[in-house]
């Protein structure tokens, strides 16, 4: 690994250098890449444009849709002669859920986003068929409830599960390999050459340091997931299927569960799995890695760990009921705890009792697309087995709103009173009313 000391502006200043540059070539080189402008303009309408980030280059989403044609043609126009090389990326680091560790990002420029969903949506039309019907991730017509859902079903089969995390996946995927990997799909040269060229391009760091990665591919880059995806296709998913055809598993991304009959078994797997990822340059996650016991019944076998997260679901016993209405321990799907925490806190974090200076309605506007997005992944499982809570403080601040904004309704009583007309008039004002977190307490979810 090597690193050079560069401040952002001069980063800036070699990349205008570059383009003018390149600017030049453009003009006598002929189009020797079976790349068209529509592709471009595809690609252009199919790029994350919620995302904020910025890249090297500094320029938004804004930005460049003000001179969006001569941006988009001239990364055709580039693409398309073979002139096309990619800036540096930016590097961020953003905390791991529930952890002080640090998780790297790579946040490329918008025209280089443009120019990676070119090369994505080239490859994912050319091997998303080719790709297990088991893996959720980064696919057309799959998402994370597929898998979720397919993970309870196949938990009340087998009793067994190996939780699998590979150890920071996308930052020691080998390069070579994964270029090996991608020669056996395809032999287009335009494909391989500007992979090849993602993959090598530098970092830099907030303080301007420019560094050269020899290994992974960047975590949040467009081009990222389709090799990733290829690359643990070929490392575990084929190879799984041909050894061991009876068994199940899930697979979202590097986040793997796999179903087994007994717990014999399960060590075996896990034996075998370490020395296939030792093969292909991935270690398995000594601690975050487990054996699991999932088993459905009324008797309960000693075993100290029965539970794990699969895509931000927590999977556990939970108490349920037979035919007969006997309470027995069955194994379901609940929103993990510290899913709900961070719902919590960005309530708390509203302090809706001092914005007075808005109405119900702005108040119901702040909040609402947030909430929204966090029911709508977590409303198909248990929600009110830990989130009645939350919902319940954030009903009680609405009421604290009301006794600060309204000087009649200065009694706790009077202010509940006018939230819970509210309530009954507009049931569908606040997202979480709609979802049976009312006032007046705990009420039967009802999903529409």
């Amino acid at each position: 690994m090597r690193s050079e000391g560069f401040s952002p502006s001069k980063v800036l200043i070699m990349i205008q250098l570059k383009e003018n540059l390149f600017s030049r070539i453009e003009l006598v080189k002929p189009k020797s890449q079976p790349i068209t402008e529509a592709m471009v303009v595809n690609a252009w309408k199919r790029v994350n444009k919620s995302s904020k980030g910025k890249g090297v280059d500094e320029v938004s989403f804004a930005d460049f849709e003000k001179n969006k044609s001569d941006n988009l043609y001239k990364i055709y126009n580039r693409m398309s002669s073979g002139s096309y090389f990619p800036p540096p990326v930016r590097e961020i680091e953003i905390l791991k859920p529930g952890s002080e560790k640090k998780r790297v990002l790579g946040v490329a420029t918008i025209g280089d986003r443009v120019a990676q969903k070119v090369v994505s949506t080239y490859l994912e039309e050319l091997i998303d068929s080719k790709f297990d019907e088991s893996s959720y991730s980064y696919r057309q017509r799959k998402n994370a409830q597929q898998a979720i859902s397919q993970c309870k079903e196949n938990c009340w089969r087998y009793s067994w599960v190996v939780d699998l995390d590979v150890k920071g996946f996308f930052d020691n995927i080998d390069r070579n390999l994964l270029m090996d990997i991608l020669r056996e799909h395809t032999d287009e040269k335009w494909i391989l050459m500007y992979v090849e060229r993602w993959l090598n391009a530098p970092f830099v760091k907030e303080d301007g340091t420019i560094v050269q990665r020899d290994k992974g591919t960047p975590q949040g880059g467009v081009v990222s997931p389709v090799l990733a995806n290829m690359y643990l296709d070929k490392v575990f998913d084929k190879w799984f299927r041909r050894y061991f055809p009876e068994l199940k598993f899930e697979r979202y991304a590097d986040d793997i569960i796999i179903h087994c009959y007994t717990q014999k078994q399960a060590s075996y797997i896990l034996d075998k799995l370490k020395e296939r990822l030792t093969l292909y340059k991935l270690e398995i996650h000594p601690v975050k890695t487990k054996i699991v016991y999932c088993k459905q019944s009324r008797r309960q076998i000693d075993y100290p760990i029965n539970s794990f997260k699969f895509v931000g679901i927590q999977f556990r016993p939970v108490k349920s009921k037979d035919k007969r209405g006997r309470v027995f321990q069955g194994f379901s799907t609940v929103v993990p705890m510290s899913s709900t925490c961070k719902i919590g806190d960005f309530i708390k974090g509203l302090k809706l009792q001092r914005k007075t200076q808005l109405d119900i309605h702005q108040i119901a506007k702040l909040i609402n697309n947030r909430i929204r997005g966090w029911i709508n992944y977590f409303k198909d499982w248990d929600m009110h087995t830990n989130c009645d809570y939350f919902f319940y403080k954030l009903n009680a601040r609405l009421v604290k709103w009301a006794m600060n904004r309204y000087k009649r309704l200065q009694s706790k009583k009077k202010a509940y009173g006018l939230i819970k007309r509210i309530q009954q008039q507009k049931p569908d004002l606040f997202e979480h009313w709609r979802y049976g977190f009312r006032i007046g307490g705990k009420q039967t979810v009802v999903y529409r």
